[in-house]
């Protein structure tokens, strides 16, 4: 059975095991000894993949580096692709019975589709926040200690969910009314609890698919600065119908076409101002899409 978010609820006795196999960890030393820096160290790396629903391909011959603790965006029109991508990433395309996948998605080396991989394993270090949010009928407290108590984790869960809390920029209007159901939030709120909810299970990557496309401007701005603030500590791939978004909040930006083609992938202001391809300009300047 899987949860809303994203992780599965199933027996955990093989996922550490998993996690060992699955994952490691680098930090790079700033050389003025100020402490660690951004990596540019390459997280989730795509070869060759193709994604197929049925007989239709969603996603073809897509190849694409994504670095640590950056933020990259996915655009394009609809249906190019961009959601398949960031699904295929944590393993979401296979609660769909249709889907098939070709080629390699490696993350930190490692092919997530290989059979020894847990996908519950994988999917607590690559978490996922939806677009519109999804709290569970329960408090504030509970929806965020939700996947700690899911995953059996061994801690101080009071400690967690305000560190959570504080990280996803919700504590400080929140702290006196834990008990309160989360649906009493606004939606705002609701899509940082979520957030929340999904770094409180300690992931390393933070897959979000439009986000902000259901919040008011006040609401999106926040969720901009909060993403801007989670790359200190996250890998951040964000799928985005609004170029303007991608081009405040990326440091990398990937243009996915019409077929499923991943056309350009490169820092966001070469996107942005001078891109390679023709149809990227296109796409940009709104010729089409």
């Amino acid at each position: 059975m899987a949860s809303e978010t994203g992780t599965e609820v199933t027996d955990e006795t093989s996922t550490e095991a998993s996690e060992q196999s699955l994952l490691g960890t680098t930090e790079v030393a700033d050389d003025r000894g100020a402490g660690p820096v951004a990596s540019t160290e390459t997280v989730i790396e795509a070869r060759h993949l193709d994604v197929f629903y049925d007989d239709v391909q969603a996603l073809q011959d897509v190849n694409i580096e994504i670095p640590e603790k950056q933020v990259t965006a996915m655009i394009g029109p609809s249906g190019c692709g961009k959601s398949t991508f960031l699904r295929s990433i944590n393993r979401m395309n296979d609660l769909v019975d249709a889907a098939r996948i070709e080629g390699e998605l490696l993350f930190r080396g490692k092919n997530v589709y290989d059979e020894d991989v847990d996908p519950v394993a994988l999917r607590r270090k690559i978490g996922m926040v939806f677009q519109h949010p999804n709290p569970f009928p329960k408090s504030i407290f509970d929806n965020v200690a939700y996947g700690l108590r899911v995953q059996d984790m061994d801690v101080d869960e009071q400690q967690v969910v305000e560190e959570s809390l504080k990280k996803a920029a919700l504590w400080d209007e929140v702290k006196d009314q834990l008990d309160k159901s989360a649906l009493d939030l606004s939606g705002g709120q609701q899509q940082r609890l979520c957030i929340a909810r999904a770094i409180a299970v300690d992931p390393e990557v933070i897959l979000m698919d439009e986000p902000a496309s259901a919040l008011d401007p006040i609401a999106t701005s926040k969720i901009e600065d909060l993403i801007d603030d989670l790359a200190e500590d996250y890998t951040v791939v964000i799928v985005t119908h609004n170029m303007q978004q991608a081009a405040r909040i990326s440091d990398k930006t990937a243009v996915f076409l019409t077929g499923g083609e991943l056309v350009e992938f490169d820092d966001t202001e070469k996107i942005f101002e001078n891109p390679e391809h023709q149809r990227v300009e296109d796409y940009i300047t709104g010729k089409f899409g």
